[in-house]
């Protein structure tokens, strides 16, 4: 049966770092319909409800309606270490990341943490997540396996390190590339699930394991491939005393067939002008995590000179680098880096990025991210008086801008009513 679902609804004819505010299509009193796990129609809710008479109906009354939040950079076997106290970059692996994922050989922790990770995302209202797995095959299968269960379009992808890594946590060149691609195999476009080639970051893969996972892509291009990019400036001198002969960071990646058009490279802080061209010019994705790069001490992303440029840029979490699980506070955490460099990002901006500017940069824009006829029906209803202080502010909004802010900066799960995965409410 049909249903119906009525609120205040919120999706994006256009892009609105380029259009502006006005890219964004609001309606007080909106309707979606949605019926075999898709968008059959959006309009004035009380045209659809007239049109669609025995459509089931879920009337969220003043609640927002919006697409799924899309988290284009996760770490889940970091679920059980989010919020360890804070380090440097390498520090922080070493102390807290490599020893947690070496436990994902073991298929039971890695079923018991991926059921976490995913049933925490749905909680915030997050319904796609693009996420590095371990070195281990387990950790791979159970992801999937988890998000097939639940219904929710998930990519993900086998970590593969072969230098700088612990003992029980390298692979090599040939395993990265046999396992990957098996795993891709089996995997990739099964139900809602996407198969990413995942070189941790340069300094943990040797020159031919790069080449292997770059040989790799080059057979399936129609894969993403993820990685890390210009965290941080530590990280980044380390890269040039491994490659000696590139010319930066990102040329590492060139010079072994990892840089291309379904690229995701996380971070992306602190880039030369040479590599903000290239990546440009190739139309890379350059995925900005926020409350990681703060509470680790990264830096400040150029959110405006970047979107100025033409970049593609998606949002996410990353944790459990990143302190938050929630989508709202993310969106928090890049007004306040943007507003540290200057350029106060418009709430019309901070949700379209969570929203469709992160289904743009993983290549989903055509299934997922906006609310549209035809789209997966993968739906968030948000509360904008979700708490007595957000209330208030709220109260006094004249705007929807100004009623959705006040979500944005303070909001957490409490604010997430309901959230929808492929036409089912979970």
């Amino acid at each position: 049966m049909p249903e119906l679902l009525i609120g205040q609804t919120l999706t994006y004819a256009a892009d609105p770092f380029d259009e502006g505010p006005g890219a964004a299509r609001h309606d007080s009193r909106g309707g979606v319909l949605i019926d075999a796990g898709r968008i059959v129609a959006t309009g004035p809710a009380d045209r659809l409800r007239a049109a669609h008479p025995d459509a089931r109906v879920q009337d969220y009354g003043q609640a927002l309606i919006s697409a799924g939040f899309v988290d284009a950079h996760v770490h889940y076997p970091q679920t059980g270490i989010i919020a360890s106290w804070g380090k440097r970059l390498i520090d922080w692996l070493n102390t807290y990341t490599f020893p947690e994922e070496s436990r994902f050989g073991d298929p039971a922790h890695a079923q018991a943490m991926a059921a976490l990770c995913l049933d925490l995302m749905l909680a915030q209202g997050t319904t796609t997540l693009c996420s590095f797995c371990t070195i281990h095959t387990e950790s791979v299968d159970a992801l999937f396996a988890a998000a097939r269960s639940r219904g929710m379009r998930v990519l993900a992808g086998k970590t593969c390190m072969d230098r700088n890594a612990p003992d029980g946590l390298r692979d090599s060149a040939q395993a990265a590339y046999d396992q990957s691609k098996a795993l891709l195999e089996r995997w990739h476009g099964v139900d809602r699930l996407g198969y990413v080639i995942t070189p941790r970051f340069a300094p943990t893969s040797t020159p031919d394991q790069l080449a292997a996972l770059g040989a790799l892509w080059s057979e399936y291009p129609e894969v993403p491939m993820q990685t890390h990019l210009s965290e941080q400036r530590e990280e980044i001198a380390w890269v040039a005393a491994l490659f000696p002969g590139s010319r930066d960071y990102l040329d590492v990646y060139e010079r072994f067939g990892l840089l291309g058009a379904r690229g995701l490279y996380g971070h992306a802080i602190h880039l030369t002008d040479r590599e903000r061209s290239r990546l440009r010019e190739v139309g890379a994705a350059l995925i900005h995590c926020p409350t990681s790069n703060a509470f680790i001490g990264s830096g400040l992303f150029d959110m405006a000179g970047l979107k100025s440029e033409g970049q593609r840029i998606g949002l996410a979490t990353d944790i459990g680098g990143g302190s938050s699980f929630s989508m709202l506070r993310t969106m928090a955490a890049a007004y306040d880096i943007a507003q540290l460099r200057g350029h106060a990002l418009h709430p019309a901006q901070l949700w379209w990025l969570a929203t469709q500017g992160s289904a743009r940069a993983l290549g989903l824009d055509d299934r997922i991210g906006t609310l549209q006829p035809g789209m997966e029906a993968d739906l968030v209803v948000i509360d904008l008086a979700s708490t007595p202080l957000i209330a208030q502010r709220a109260a006094r909004a004249n705007d929807l801008w100004e009623a959705l802010f006040p979500t944005i900066m303070m909001g957490d799960d409490r604010a997430v009513i309901a959230t929808w995965v492929n036409g089912r409410k979970v």
